[in-house]
Parts: C-alpha cells; sequence; structure tokens
C-alpha cells in the first residue's frame, strides 16, 4: 500500500499521500489540518474544512484510489479541478463517494447532481473499491474496480442550472464554463471514510492525441 510500483515509476505516476503523514495536503479553508491518517490511510472527518485538498493544482490528468465506508449511511467525495477553494461546490466537479450504491444522481460514482453512474460497481459498505478518474479536456470518466460507469463530456453542458435532460442542477454556471484546472479535494461531509494509495499521473494532452 501506498507504494508506487516500477512500472507505475516508469509511466510517469506520483504518489499524493505517502501513508505515514499528511505531507501535501491542506484544508480549503487554510485552517490547521487535522485529518487523521489511521493504518496507513486518510481519513478526512474532522480535517477542519470541507474538503482536505492537494497544495497544488491539476488539468489533465489520470487519479486513482482506494477508498472503503464502514457505516450504513456515509458521504464523501472526490472534487476535481477545483478553482475556488473557498467556493468548491460551484467551482469543481464533484466524483460522489457514497454508501448509496443505487445508480443515481447521487449514489457512488455519480458526478454529483449532473449525471448518474451506468451501474453500481462497488464491493459493497466496509470494503475497499478502486475509482480510476481520467479528466482530459472537457471530458471526465470513472471507472469503480477497473469497469466504466460513468463518463461526462462538459462541452456539451451549456445551460446554468440545467442537465443535458432540461431537468434542473444546483449549479449556478454552465459546467461547460467550470474551470479546467484546480484542485483535488477529499469531502469531509461529516462521516468517516479511508483513502489510500492515492496516486496520480499527469497527461500530455498533444502527445497522447499523437499515439
Amino acid at each position: 500500500d501506498n507504494q508506487l510500483t516500477p512500472a507505475e515509476k516508469l509511466g510517469g505516476w506520483k504518489l499524493l499521500f505517502n501513508g505515514k503523514n499528511r505531507s501535501g495536503w491542506m484544508n480549503n479553508t487554510h485552517k490547521p489540518v487535522k485529518a487523521k491518517v489511521e493504518n496507513g490511510t486518510l481519513n478526512p472527518h474532522g480535517t477542519g474544512g470541507y474538503l482536505l485538498v492537494y497544495d497544488k493544482p491539476y488539468g489533465d490528468f489520470e487519479l486513482k484510489c482506494d477508498v472503503k465506508m464502514d457505516q450504513p449511511d456515509c458521504n464523501s467525495g472526490i472534487f476535481l479541478r477545483v478553482g475556488n477553494l473557498k467556493d468548491p461546490v460551484q467551482t469543481g466537479i464533484e466524483v460522489q463517494i457514497e454508501t448509496l450504491t443505487k445508480p443515481d444522481l447521487h449514489g457512488f460514482a455519480a458526478f454529483y447532481d449532473l449525471k448518474a453512474p451506468m451501474k453500481d460497481a462497488t464491493h459493497g459498505p466496509g470494503k475497499w473499491d478502486t475509482i480510476d478518474i481520467r479528466c482530459e479536456g472537457p471530458k471526465i470518466t470513472v471507472a469503480v474496480n477497473g469497469e466504466q460507469v460513468n463518463s461526462i463530456n462538459c462541452d456539451e453542458w451549456t445551460v446554468p442550472g440545467k442537465r443535458l435532460d432540461g431537468s434542473p442542477d444546483k449549479f449556478s454556471k454552465a459546467v461547460r464554463d467550470f474551470p479546467r484546472k484546480g484542485y483535488i479535494g477529499l469531502q469531509d461531509h461529516g462521516d468517516i471514510v479511508w483513502y489510500k494509495n492515492i496516486k496520480l499521473r499527469e497527461l500530455n494532452v498533444s502527445q497522447e492525441k499523437k499515439k
């Protein structure tokens, strides 16, 4: 756990959590970080802010980690490309982490309040799930335990406060206009959630397109 394999090192992966301390992580409120490091895991509950964020912004990247929840009704989230740490909800996209596994707008691997996953691919409460998120330009994909379950093309979302089917969402601006570079954050929504093996690989979009 919390180490890079030789192949990952060659592939350009970076370890965001070393399994020992909170190095590299801060609160979106800039208050002292109180997130717990427990048995090689990072638990953002009680950290002192809405988000525990990595201290460097990223644009195009692949992010993967393992997550476990132990409560019957547990809520967290992985925020992507947060542009304003004072207002993460309206300037970042959340991939929902939730023991509610029903594939709806607020279930595990949903783009929160935007798009439901195609299915529930989790192992269930109390078990580790691996989530893999790829952000490349306007396109974001989510895989759970090796199975792609959700995707969104932000450029298609052109109307503020409305989903593609015309139903209302909670966002004050069009998803198309959300930042394409920003902070990665783990949400403290009042529940205990454990994260480990948090790894990131930056994408060179121009090089990827040549392949």
